[in-house]
């Protein structure tokens, strides 16, 4: 059974039309992994984010963080100040996804030696 973008019972993240896939690619995505991580201790300013994101450009970033709001994982919030204060701060769903992301960068780091050694030379 192929998922359209109808409810179902059962999500097929295998079958070629279900919309898991997009939502997998979405958090697969490294920079959205980091993202979340950064996250997980509070709000967080831009800035803030692309300083502990090293490497992100701004561009990136700002993708990133707009894919995370369309999906309900991120909420933004504009603060009325001048220069304009924006903040980035999880949801409940993204808190809920945090922690197995967490997860993954933990063994990834746990494990880059193994890693890196099985690399042919």
């Amino acid at each position: 059974m192929t998922c359209a973008t109808e409810r179902h019972d059962h999500h097929d993240v295998y079958a070629a039309q279900c919309p898991c896939r997009e939502v997998l690619d979405l958090l697969a995505n490294k920079w959205s992994a980091l993202a979340i991580g950064a996250m997980e201790a509070g709000p967080q300013r831009f800035g803030a984010l692309q300083r502990r994101l090293e490497g992100v450009s701004p561009k990136v970033l700002t993708h990133t963080l707009r894919r995370l709001e369309e999906r309900g994982f991120v909420d933004r919030t504009v603060y009325p100040a001048v220069p304009l204060h924006v903040e980035y701060e999880l949801t409940d769903l993204g808190r809920s996804v945090a922690h197995p992301l967490a997860q993954l960068r933990n063994w990834v780091e746990d494990h880059l030696d193994e890693i890196t050694e099985a690399e042919p030379a």
